[in-house]
């Protein structure tokens, strides 16, 4: 009976000990922000994430009435930013921008990532998804993603397509188009934009693959053709273009960006920075990032959580499915 009573009495001082913990961390909560809040954005200046957070930072500081400062610090693909949010005091005065390539794709394609993706951030807010373009050479003999795939059927190996670095976002996209349609081609990797647009139109390789805003104005002038938008539906900022999944139905490999924070961050602060950070993309804001190829996604932690969980099971396998080894 003595050993029964300790027990009750042992439970009893825990769960005193945790309520007042979570009853400290309120209070703390409530506090907040007292001092400058720092957003890491793990790109160089100009990169759509830092685009992205210099657009709405004015607004984030008015609304919680502290400046909001960012920071980039680039390095390892975007790897040394995203492990510097991970390892930063979980107080709500750090955070920073992920986005697909750091949280979904290097996990499962480098072999020295040094943050685990799934537990060591707390995502705070989903706030854009864009797609990629797939563009040739007017003068290459498809237009269109079925008759680039017919030219690839009839012609094994022979495509030469590129993209930023092998095992990227768009060399893995342009891999599960190869999965889905079942035909080779030959693979060229580049180390960037300009120099994939400048092959494509100088007729050195047939197809890229990239991030819109690069490419827009080579498509605009003519120099290049847009074979498709790696989109399910045709896209919002160009709603004349075809969606790859037109030709290819159930294709469909979008990328996303968003804000999270280090794991162990008050939940009260993460919903407090979801509110302000949703109610930060004004029309003016959304307006420029429409023209950069995004679209605009208000949703809950929750939800981010729930893209992050399922597009990382995802790539995971389409990385194994692939023969991809981490490099």
């Amino acid at each position: 009976m003595k050993a029964k009573s300790m027990t009750i009495m042992v439970v009893a001082a825990a769960a005193l000990v945790l309520a007042a913990g979570a009853q400290v961390q309120g209070v703390w909560a409530q506090a907040w922000p007292s001092k400058p809040i720092k957003i890491i954005v793990p790109f160089p200046p100009g990169n759509t994430t830092d685009t992205q957070s210099r657009l709405i930072a004015p607004t984030l500081s008015e609304r919680l009435g502290q400046p909001v400062i960012v920071e980039n610090r680039p390095g390892a693909s975007g790897m040394l930013g995203t492990d510097l949010i991970a390892k930063a005091a979980p107080d709500g005065y750090t955070i920073g921008t992920v986005q697909g390539g750091t949280m979904v794709v290097l996990p499962h394609t480098s072999k020295s990532i040094p943050y685990d993706a799934l537990k060591d951030l707390a995502p705070i807010s989903m706030t854009t998804t864009n797609y990629l373009v797939i563009f040739s050479n007017p003068s290459a003999p498809f237009k269109r993603v079925s008759e680039m795939i017919a030219y690839a059927k009839a012609n094994p190996g022979k495509l030469t397509v590129a993209s930023n670095g092998e095992g990227g976002f768009p060399h893995l996209a342009f891999e599960h188009l190869r999965l889905m349609a079942g035909f080779t081609y030959n693979y060229i990797p580049y180390k960037g934009s300009a120099q994939i647009s400048m092959d494509v139109i100088g007729g050195q390789v047939q197809v890229g693959i990239d991030g819109v805003a690069a490419q827009v104005p080579h498509i605009k002038s003519g120099r290049l053709n847009l074979i498709a938008v790696t989109s399910k539906n045709r896209a919002a900022f160009w709603p004349d273009k075809p969606a790859a999944a037109e030709d290819l139905p159930g294709y469909e490999s979008g990328g996303w960006f968003g804000f999270a924070a280090p794991a162990g961050t008050p939940r009260e602060i993460i919903q407090r920075l979801n509110a302000e950070i949703n109610r930060a993309y004004k029309p003016d804001v959304v307006e420029k990032m429409v023209a950069g190829g995004m679209v605009v996604v208000s949703e809950s932690p929750k939800y981010f959580d729930d893209v992050i969980k399922s597009d990382y099971a995802r790539y995971g396998k389409l990385v194994r499915d692939i023969g991809f080894k981490p490099q």
